[in-house]
């Protein structure tokens, strides 16, 4: 079998192919088998981009192992007759009839014995192309030659395709797993203003220099956020964002329909982005760019954020960068949708919240009595992060003896039936109460209103009368309907539990309650709760329950409103699981003024007056 050299020049040259990261890796196995061949000289290969600017040539001669490099790039607008289509060219022409201003390696193919050159021009991609010239002499088969330059050729443009196309897929992988973490990061928060906040932050600098988030409003884009790679740049952002007429005119004109748009140059003259110190031609900037000036044209990149089929607003991006650095459209649209659901979530979300807050307040008294001898407040405290309306409620009641009912209790389950059932309870009982009917009545009434309601819930509840007494105490009576019994904090800091027992109210239709009485002194302390403050479960497994007691000992001489919101910010604090809502409510008896009877004058006014 006959050794070819050619042959395994070529097999190493496609080997040396498949593992190059970049073109100018093969220069070796390119250059050194093409020299080899009879005749040839002298290689010179070069590189252009699509704007007939010499960028890079090397030269190499027979017998030398050190090129010739020249890096500095040139424009040599006249090259462009010389500029392939598709196929690569091969020409013969005679070193001596070489022009210079087309031929930048005519210096080098000059001094190369023979005085004939055998050129191939290829296009490398979009951007830009390449030529690959032997100098030759007469005794060259010039055949064989142009055969074997057209097959380096191939394997060059082979490699530098398959270059771009793992660079496609790495760049493709790359934004694929920004997106993921884009939608981790946006979705992470279902606060509007921690959301909008995220999306501006979340491209940059991996995408673009600067960013800026606007709402569609009624009456034009509404900035919300703003975020640069540079600090006073992000001012000089945040300012445009907010004031300026040309991009807020920009964004008004973004209609439903339009996908990113790409602004550079002219487009941008008059907004806060044009760069009055940019070069007056692509050209120019292009040469200052790989002088090492570090200066890049800036482009600009709006983006509908589009969700659920309606517009909420744009993201802009500001770029600084090269133009290979630019995302393209596919991306920033993949982008931008996922930021407009984020955002469209939070803006749900918020308006959900909103609703349900103003549910929720509506079922709770607006504010408790005002008397000299009760020191009464309330905690209430949503526990479902998805906001469905609680069941837990509330209310504090002057009767017409003088005493005081305080009620809580708490509908099974929740959402807008578990709202329903709220009201109807705390209003049954309110009014029943306000008559002077009493809690075992009242409860029982109650109960029978459910069974003929048919509700498919039950609650629990617990009545606590407080009627003061001419010693200066206060009968406390408890009548309770499966709930919770309360606490009462004695003014020499001891805690004890309020017998109370009864069954839920809405299962069985003819069920009696029974009152438990016992004696308050001034400065002791009545707490009543939801099961939301018993049931909150730290990590161990230790119910709130356990440790109630002492933490509520803890809070011996305050006031009734330091109780209650302590107990619930406590509770909070522990939790671990469970998402009850917590109500609490606290009672604080001062004493009678040392200056009145047993009872005010009219207390049916003091009521009045209140409601």
């Amino acid at each position: 079998m006959v050794d070819d050299p050619w042959s395994s020049a070529l097999h190493r040259l496609w080997q040396a192919a498949s593992r190059a990261e970049e073109v100018a890796a093969l220069a070796d196995d390119v250059y050194a088998p093409l020299l080899a061949t009879p005749g040839v000289h002298r290689v010179v290969g070069t590189r252009w981009d699509g704007r007939q600017v010499l960028r890079y040539m090397r030269a190499l001669s027979a017998g030398s192992d050190t090129p010739v490099i020249v890096a500095t790039t040139r424009s040599m607008p006249g090259a462009g007759v010389r500029e392939p289509g598709g196929e690569p060219v091969v020409d013969r022409v005679e070193a001596a009839g070489l022009d210079d201003a087309v031929w930048p390696e005519a210096e080098f193919l000059r001094e190369a014995p023979g005085g004939s050159v055998v050129s191939c021009t290829f296009r490398l991609d979009q951007r830009g192309w390449a030529a690959l010239t032997l100098a030759v002499d007469a005794s060259a088969d010039l055949a064989a030659v142009e055969s074997r330059l057209t097959q380096a050729v191939d394997v060059i443009v082979a490699c530098h395709t398959g270059i771009l196309q793992r660079g496609r897929e790495a760049r493709r992988g790359a934004d694929d797993a920004l997106l993921a973490e884009a939608s981790l990061q946006m979705d992470s928060s279902l606060d509007v203003e921690d959301t909008l906040r995220r999306v501006a932050r979340i491209a940059v600098p991996a995408v673009a220099d600067g960013a800026l988030v606007h709402l569609a409003r009624g009456e034009g884009p509404e900035f919300v956020a703003a975020t640069h790679v540079a600090v006073q740049q992000q001012r000089a952002l945040e300012a445009a964002g907010r004031d300026d007429p040309w991009l807020a005119a920009l964004l008004a004109r973004r209609g439903e329909d339009e996908d990113t748009v790409f602004l550079s140059g002219a487009a941008l003259d008059g907004s806060p982005f044009a760069d009055p110190t940019a070069a007056t031609t692509a050209t120019a900037a292009t040469d200052a760019a790989d002088a090492g000036e570090g200066h890049h044209p800036t482009v600009v990149s709006v983006s509908p954020l589009r969700a659920r089929g309606r517009v909420l607003g744009t993201i802009t991006f500001v770029y600084q960068r090269p133009e290979a650095r630019l995302p393209d459209s596919a991306f920033l649209r993949s982008l931008a949708t996922r930021a407009a659901l984020a955002i469209d979530n939070a803006l749900l979300y918020e308006l959900r919240r909103t609703a349900v807050l103003s549910l929720q307040e509506h079922l709770l008294p607006s504010q408790l009595p005002v008397t000299d001898r009760w020191d009464l407040s309330a905690s209430y405290a949503v526990g479902d992060p998805m906001l469905d309306v609680g069941g837990d409620f509330y209310d504090a009641v002057l009767r017409p003896d003088g005493s005081i009912a305080l009620l809580i209790g708490d509908v099974c389950g929740r959402g807008a039936e578990a709202a329903a059932l709220t009201g109807l309870a705390r209003h049954t009982l309110r009014t029943l109460l306000e008559e002077g009917t009493d809690a075992g009545t009242a409860l029982s009434r109650l109960n029978r209103a459910l069974r003929q309601e048919r509700a498919s819930r039950f609650l629990t509840a617990v009545v606590a009368t407080l009627a003061p007494q001419a010693d200066g105490t206060v009968l406390l009576s408890t009548c309770s309907a499966g709930h919770p019994p309360p606490l009462v904090l004695r003014g020499d800091g001891t805690v004890s539990e309020v017998l109370s027992g009864g069954l839920l109210l809405g299962v069985l239709d003819d069920v009696s309650y029974e009152s438990h009485q016992e004696r308050l002194t001034p400065d002791d302390t009545l707490v009543l709760f939801t099961d939301g403050l018993t049931e909150s479960r730290e990590a161990g497994g230790t119910f709130f329950e356990s440790v109630l007691p002492a933490r509520l000992a803890a809070l011996r001489g305050s006031d009734a409103a330091h109780i209650a919101e302590s107990l619930a910010r406590q509770a909070r604090a522990f939790r671990d699981s469970g998402q009850d809502d917590i109500a609490l409510l606290v009672a604080r008896w001062t004493g009678l003024p040392p200056d009145s009877g047993l009872l005010p004058p009219d207390h049916r006014l003091e009521q009045a007056a209140l409601r």
